[in-house]
């Protein structure tokens, strides 16, 4: 699942103890493993390996220049939504071919950037982003190549605030609206609509909506070839599960098996947009115990991360596995994840500093016997951890740290006040 274990009683990521990390860079920090996210890239690459997959690795789920950097190096390509995430992508060496811009609401400025760096592909969410695309294309008398993003109504049961591929939602077009699309916009050739863009949501912890989705889509397609419209591009997105309560989402190797033979021979060019699925499990975040105190019948962990550093507790309810990093004798966990049982463990609430009811890691959680100074590790938080952090309370935040075999270096400083107030110092 990853390189994060238990050795002689403590926490290690792949070759370097995480209490031996956090001495010099204090809590909270958190800390990425560069051999679980190539690792998990390269599963991605050979399960799909028979339609040779464009993988644009989604930077909206971990965006530190230095891990993009790695993946670029590793022969990425770059899923962005935003201009600022397109700087990142070029800042840290991506190929702009292997870029593709999606996104509801890009502005004039973020679309004279993409067509200055040559991107790939814009992911078209709208018949005004279209029309709008198509006019800037033509004032500056250049082509670029687009996907329409389609919502096949397919339903792929997670979370409310992440499905996005069902009928009512702010992303791409319905089914029969992309019909009209490209009868009104297709043969125009400023834009080049010559693809079809999925995505359904995030996380999908199951093959099945992802065979719907694109059956639907390649019944879109070939009924736009049957009318004359070259369809050469299927990008499904991204979505594909990570173990957050144990290992509740199918290897990549299991979705390949179920999405490759729908596309084998189909003359399409194939791009996927991974993210959660190469960070989530990559990184951790970890914690020191300001105080433990009684609250009712509950005892109360207090730690020095909050809300503004992870947020998904309480923003999607999600669940993350927490455990010490140095856990007492006989508390060390085999694996992970709720099934995790010991005797003697305490019913906690975990929660940081932040002046929010809503500022928990996790509620009624039986940990071991935790005292000040502890330091706890929450797990599988190296996809929209530190990617939402805030600077709510004026907290400043976390550094990031990249561990490489037996070394580790510092990836993003820890924020100071002065770094919080500088850009109000007018």
């Amino acid at each position: 699942m990853d390189h994060f274990e238990y050795r002689n009683g403590e926490l290690w990521c792949e070759e370097v103890s995480v209490s031996n990390i956090v001495e010099t860079s204090g809590t909270p920090a958190y800390i990425y493993s560069a051999a679980t996210l190539l690792e998990h890239y390269d599963r991605v690459e050979a399960a799909f390996d028979a339609l040779d997959p464009l993988i644009c690795y989604s930077i909206k789920s971990c965006s530190n220049l230095h891990i993009c950097r790695l993946l670029a190096e590793h022969g990425s390509g770059f899923d962005v939504v935003s201009g600022g995430e397109l700087v990142r992508a070029l800042e840290a060496g991506a190929d702009p071919r292997k870029i593709v811009f999606a996104g509801v609401g890009k502005t004039d400025e973020e679309i004279h950037r993409a067509i200055d760096a040559r991107i790939g592909w814009f992911n078209i969410e709208s018949e005004p982003e279209l029309e709008n695309l198509i006019d800037i294309a033509k004032s500056r008398r250049v082509n670029v190549n687009a996907a329409l993003r389609v919502n096949p109504d397919v339903d792929p049961k997670t979370h409310r605030y992440t499905t996005t591929g069902t009928r009512e939602t702010k992303f791409g077009v319905d089914l029969e609206r992309a019909r009209r699309v490209f009868d009104q916009y297709g043969r125009q050739d400023a834009v080049l609509l010559t693809g079809i863009h999925l995505h359904i949501g995030s996380p999908v912890n199951s093959v099945e909506p992802y065979v719907r989705a694109i059956t639907k889509g390649l019944d879109l397609i070939e009924s736009l070839r049957g009318d004359g419209f070259k369809i050469d591009t299927l990008d499904i997105g991204g979505g594909f599960g990570a173990h957050y309560r144990a290992s509740e989402a199918p290897p990549a190797v299991r979705y390949a098996e179920a999405i490759v033979p729908l596309l084998e021979g189909r003359n399409l060019r194939f791009i996927m947009e991974p993210g959660r699925s190469i960070a989530a499990n990559a990184g951790i975040l970890v914690a020191r115990t300001v105080y433990v105190k009684q609250s009712g019948e509950r005892q109360v962990l207090i730690v020095d991360a909050g809300m503004n550093d992870l947020i998904r507790p309480a923003l999607y309810e999600a669940y993350h596995f927490i455990w010490p990093v140095q856990p007492p004798d006989g508390f060390v966990p085999v694996g992970r994840g709720e099934d995790v049982r010991f005797p003697g463990t305490v019913q906690m609430d975990v929660v940081g500093p932040v002046c929010e009811t809503g500022d928990f890691f996790a509620k009624d959680r039986a940990l071991p016997p935790t005292q000040r100074g502890d330091l706890i590790a929450v797990f599988s938080t190296g996809a929209y951890g530190f990617v939402m952090a805030s600077h709510y309370n004026t907290r400043g935040n976390p550094p990031e740290i990249l561990v490489i075999g037996d070394s580790h270096r510092v990836i993003r400083r820890r924020e100071t006040y002065d770094d919080l107030l500088a850009a109000e110092r007018l």
